[in-house]
């Protein structure tokens, strides 16, 4: 019987994880504006620890609960460079460490990886895969906002807000600013549904043609059709497949 165990890594969470003694491949994964606690994250860590992956989901956004996401501001993308270091030497990681991350968390992942990458910080993960992401920083989230108008505790939407900070400051972060992922050299995997209906798939064809400009070449899948996640169990099953192939082959030892 396949048996998935958690184990926890000190100020970050539980990491997922087969029962067999490893070492594995890890992933490092990153939610979106649905919040840590919304199940996803979580389904899709299990899924991957099934398929002989250390995978840690990352709870980052703050304020959150089983019944709301939280926010996405000023969230401090230092202390997910010391996650990506703790997952890659933990006793069952093989020392190789994906980031994985759809909408939200594919923004912060890109955007981790590139700023890791222009500022010469060691330890850069060893792949990237990111589903509807964004091409440009995006601005602060906070879903108190998203309730209905009646809720006592609902707040208008701020532009102003930012969403990510770097070496304590949000300086540089503004919204619209370019996520300079070309800077990245190693294995990337990008995906986005055509039909998507919350981020144009636009901006996963202008991240791709940037990439190619450099020289890149990133593994660039687009599902006709679907909307921001796959949604039918084809979608995604045939979403899973392409990922957990893409990691083992980028992650694998050696």
């Amino acid at each position: 019987m396949l048996r998935i165990i958690q184990h926890e890594i000190v100020a970050f969470g539980a990491a997922h994880a087969p029962s067999n003694e490893g070492p594995f491949p890890a992933v490092l994964l990153f939610h979106g504006s649905e919040g840590a606690w919304s199940g996803w994250i979580d389904a899709t860590a299990t899924l991957l620890a099934a398929h002989g992956f250390l995978a840690l989901p990352l709870r980052y956004a703050t304020g959150g609960s089983p019944w709301h996401a939280g926010r996405i501001v000023d969230v401090p993308l230092d202390r997910s460079v010391d996650a990506l270091a703790a997952l890659r030497s933990h006793p069952l990681s093989n020392g190789r460490v994906g980031l994985v991350g759809a909408s939200r968390g594919a923004e912060h992942a890109l955007l981790l990886t590139a700023l890791m990458a222009r500022d010469g910080i060691a330890g850069l993960p060893d792949a990237v895969a990111v589903h509807a992401a964004p091409d440009v920083v995006c601005g602060g989230f906070d879903a108190a906002g998203e309730r209905d108008a009646d809720d006592p505790n609902w707040r208008s939407w701020d532009p102003a807000q930012r969403a990510w900070t770097w070496r304590r400051s949000s300086y540089a972060l503004l919204p619209t600013a370019p996520i300079e992922i070309e800077r990245y050299g190693g294995p990337l995997m990008l995906s986005a549904g055509t039909s998507d209906a919350i981020w144009t798939v636009e901006m996963t064809r202008r991240l791709e043609a940037r990439l190619r400009q450099h020289g890149r070449r990133p593994e660039v899948h687009y599902d006709e059709g679907e909307d921001h996640g796959p949604l039918s169990a084809d979608a995604q099953n045939l979403h899973h497949e392409r990922l957990v192939r893409f990691l083992h082959g980028a992650l694998a030892a050696g």
